[in-house]
């Protein structure tokens, strides 16, 4: 299952205690990275 997130979609893992990793344009990077990037891409995978 592939989910993509926009870069207001992009979820919030334990309410910021977690992370999750993106596959972007600009490569793979953290939640919380892609969001100060601006940008979304496909949720690879969460970490708690």
């Amino acid at each position: 299952l592939r989910v993509y997130a926009h870069k207001e979609e992009i979820p919030k893992v334990l309410g910021g205690l977690g992370i999750a990793v993106l596959s972007t344009s600009k490569g793979i990077m953290t939640d919380r990275k892609a969001r100060t990037e601006g940008i979304g891409g496909e949720v690879m995978c969460y970490i708690w």
